[in-house]
């Protein structure tokens, strides 16, 4: 038998959300999978219409601009829902807005109707932003609170997701396992129902590095790959792992990497998930290193910001460590009980090249920090920062 990649384990939804320990049975360790990376699809948008618009700041530029060219961005939208006496009584949201067109609203021709086609986040409390009897309608404002006006309704002219069928994602297959505990006694008998079960990713000495996927096991035939080997068939109901996650799963497949700088071979999307996977991998709790230490930060490779948190993450933590994916994470890692906390000293060597990279990115509206940013972000949580 070939060396596993996987291990499949069995899984219970409510032992997990309660927090036992030591309830998952190794049912099966397989040389390989089919069918488990795949990125998310891109968001969905819709079109919107918000009628009997008095627009404001950002809202009214967004309008001449788009009059001239034929659409411009806005960012984030929020509708503030008001009470009849004006009183807001919860919020609605529109992200990446892009305004379309205009024209005078038929109801008040001093007022407009406004067209635009934008992204509802998952964070928006319901479907649509009912307002309650006698309101006037919505207050408007963007993603730092300024104001973009008022409108008297809001209305959707495309449901997001309207327009066809989604396809069908495929099973999961599990290629060349060999079964064990209640999975072999189930095969053996033959049963039909096979359980809910859990697939984590392992390295070559069989330590698990990573939650793969979770799902159903549906059939099982006998493996092409060996004799009392089997392909099993999985009904997924997580995410799957996205693209990036083989190659990084590859270069952690003999375990925690030993050299740094592996990441350094991965794109962005990749090295964002070598932080997801330095994370899984990290054990929280140990004690800090002495305070005051000082660490070397290799700039070599910092082209973009995910860069930024990998080499940082090895310059605390080694090869393959973790210390942030972000600000916020960041704020969390410098709190203690991540590998180090302040005061500390970083020495940023060929800092030259994060300068040039680390910019902003136009008309997006959570952009990552700049290389000033992050520089400030450090000192003001007690690092001292040498840039050589």
């Amino acid at each position: 038998m070939g060396t596993p990649k996987y291990a499949l384990l069995s899984y219970d939804q409510e032992a997990e959300f309660e927090g036992q320990e030591d309830y998952e049975e190794t049912w099966a360790l397989c040389q390989d999978a089919a069918d488990l990376f795949a990125d998310p699809p891109p968001p969905v948008r819709g079109t919107y219409e918000l009628l009997g618009c008095a627009p404001e700041g950002e809202l009214r530029t967004a309008l001449a601009r788009a009059r001239a060219d034929g659409s411009a961005p806005l960012g984030s939208l929020t509708l503030e829902i008001l009470t009849k006496s004006g009183t807001a009584v919860g919020e609605w949201y529109l992200e990446d807005v892009r305004v379309l067109d205009d024209r005078p609203c038929a109801r008040d021709l001093t007022l407009r109707d406004v067209t635009v086609e934008a992204r509802e986040p998952d964070y928006n409390a319901y479907d649509y932003p009912r307002c309650p009897p006698l309101s006037p309608g919505y207050r408007l404002s963007g993603a730092e609170g300024d104001p973009f006006g008022t409108c008297r309704d809001l209305a959707r002219v495309r449901e997001a997701g309207e327009g066809g069928d989604e396809p069908l994602e495929p099973p999961l297959r599990l290629l060349g396992c060999s079964p064990r505990g209640a999975l072999r006694a189930a095969l053996d008998a033959g049963e039909e129902d096979l359980g809910h079960a859990k697939v984590l990713r392992i390295d070559s000495s069989g330590r698990p590095v990573q939650a793969a996927a979770e799902g159903e096991l549906r059939a099982w035939i006998p493996s092409a790959r060996g004799p009392g080997l089997v392909d099993l068939t999985l009904d997924l109901w997580s995410e799957r792992p996205p693209l990036a996650a083989r190659e990084v799963w590859e270069l952690w497949g003999e375990g925690r990497p030993a050299d740094p700088n592996r990441w350094a071979r991965c794109g962005p999307e990749g090295r964002e998930f070598w932080l997801r996977t330095a994370l899984a991998n990290h054990v929280y709790g140990s004690p800090d290193k002495v305070s005051g230490n000082t660490y070397h930060l290799d700039g070599r490779h910092i082209t973009d910001n995910p860069g930024f948190f990998c080499a940082l993450g090895e310059a605390v933590n080694g090869p393959g460590g973790y210390f942030g994916w972000g600000l916020d994470a960041l704020n969390d890692c410098l709190g203690g009980r991540w590998g180090a906390a302040p005061p500390l000293t970083l020495i940023w060597h060929d800092a030259h090249v994060a300068r040039t990279c680390l910019g902003l990115t136009p008309h997006v509206d959570h952009r990552p920090p700049t290389f000033d940013e992050l520089l400030t972000f450090l000192t003001g949580q007690g690092v001292e920062v040498r840039l050589t």
